[in-house]
C-alpha cells in the first residue's frame, strides 16, 4: 500500500507541475491580451509618446511577449519571481507577506467552519428531521449555496457594521492593535466565508446523519437500552463523517477562490487583494507570482485531501 501511496503522490507531484505551468501561461496571455500595459496604467492617459517609450524601455516591456515570459519563467525554476513594475522591487517579500494575512484569515475560516457545519448538521436538523429547526437551517443553508460570497458580504457589512455598528466594514487587520481589536476586524470576513461554506458540509452532515440514524446497528443499540447521546456520538456520527470529510476537503479548495473576493470587499490586506490590485496596474510578475501561489496551495489542498482518503479507505488503492 505505501508504494502504490508513494507512486500515486510522483504521479499527482508530477501533474500539479504541469497544471502549475499550464496557469501560468494561461495568466500571461490573458494579461497580454488586455489594452494598454504598465506604462499607460502609470503614467496615465495624458503622458506623451517620448515618456511612454522611456518607461517602457526601462520595465523592458518593449522586448517580445515570448522572451518576456521565458525570462520570468526561468527565475523561477531558480526561485526569484521577478521585480514588480510598479513597486520595483522583488515579488516574493511581497507575495510572503500578503500570503500571511490569507493564511491567517483562511485558518480562522476552517476553525470555525469545521466544528460549526458539523454541528448543526449533526443536532441542528438530522435529529429533528422536517421539524421547524430543520426547516430553518436547510433555508439558511440554501441562500448560502445560492448567494454570491461579495452580497453576503456587503449583507453583513450593511446589518452589523453601518447599521448596529458592532464591527467595523473594513477588515484593515494591519491597522489593529490588540487580540480584541484584531478578533473584531476579522470576524465579518470570516462570517461571510463561513456563510458560504457552511451550507454544503451542514447539507451533507444532515443526510449522511439521516441514513445512519435508520440503519439496523443504530436501532439495535437504540433497542439495547443506550443513552441517546451515547448513541449518536458513538455510533452514528463515526459513520456519518466521511461524507463531511470530503466536503470539508473541498471547501478548502474553494477557500483558495472565495478569499479573493472577500479580501477585495473588505479592504483585507491578503493575496487575493493583491492579485486584484496587480491586475488594475497591469503588473505582470505580481500578477503570475500571486496566481502562481494560489494555484499551487490550491493544488496542495487537494493532494492533502486525496491522500487522506486513500488512507482512510485503503482498498481503493488496490488497483
Amino acid at each position: 500500500m505505501t508504494r502504490a501511496l508513494l507512486r500515486l503522490i510522483g504521479a499527482r507531484l508530477l501533474l500539479s507541475g504541469l497544471s502549475l505551468l499550464a496557469v501560468s501561461a494561461i495568466v500571461f496571455a490573458v494579461m497580454e491580451a488586455l489594452p494598454g500595459d504598465t506604462a499607460q496604467r502609470l503614467l496615465g492617459r495624458d503622458a506623451t509618446v517620448q515618456a511612454l517609450a522611456v518607461l517602457r524601455a526601462q520595465l523592458h516591456l518593449e522586448q517580445p511577449a515570448w522572451a518576456r515570459y521565458g525570462d520570468w519563467l526561468g527565475g523561477v525554476l531558480h526561485g526569484d519571481f521577478g521585480t514588480s513594475l510598479v513597486a520595483r522591487r522583488p515579488v516574493l517579500p511581497y507575495i510572503a507577506g500578503h500570503f500571511g494575512y490569507s493564511l491567517l484569515l483562511g485558518g480562522l475560516a476552517l476553525a470555525l467552519h469545521i466544528p460549526l457545519s458539523v454541528s448543526l448538521g449533526l443536532f441542528g436538523a438530522a435529529t429533528r428531521r422536517d421539524g421547524p429547526i430543520d426547516a430553518m437551517i436547510s433555508a439558511v443553508a440554501l441562500l448560502g449555496m445560492s448567494a454570491p460570497e461579495f452580497v453576503i458580504g456587503i449583507f453583513l457589512v450593511s446589518i452589523l457594521a453601518t447599521t448596529l455598528g458592532w464591527f467595523p466594514p473594513l477588515a484593515l487587520i494591519d491597522q489593529a492593535h490588540g487580540p480584541l481589536e484584531v478578533a473584531r476586524t476579522l470576524l465579518l470576513p470570516v462570517l461571510t466565508l463561513n456563510f458560504a461554506m457552511t451550507a454544503y458540509v451542514l447539507r451533507q452532515t444532515r443526510n449522511a446523519m439521516f441514513d445512519v440514524l435508520r440503519s439496523d446497528y443504530v436501532r439495535l443499540a437504540v433497542l439495547r437500552g443506550l443513552p441517546p447521546r451515547h448513541v449518536l456520538l458513538r455510533h452514528a456520527l463515526p459513520n456519518a463523517l466521511a461524507p463531511a470529510i470530503n466536503a470539508i476537503a473541498l471547501n478548502a479548495g474553494w477557500l483558495v477562490g472565495g478569499i479573493v473576493v472577500v479580501e477585495v470587499v473588505f479592504n483585507y490586506p491578503g493575496l487575493g487583494r493583491l492579485l486584484v490590485e496587480s491586475i488594475s496596474f497591469h503588473d505582470v510578475p505580481m500578477v503570475l507570482g500571486a496566481a502562481l501561489v494560489l494555484s499551487a496551495t490550491y493544488i496542495a489542498i487537494n493532494l492533502a485531501a486525496d491522500v487522506a482518503l486513500m488512507l482512510l479507505t485503503p482498498k481503493l488503492l488496490v488497483r
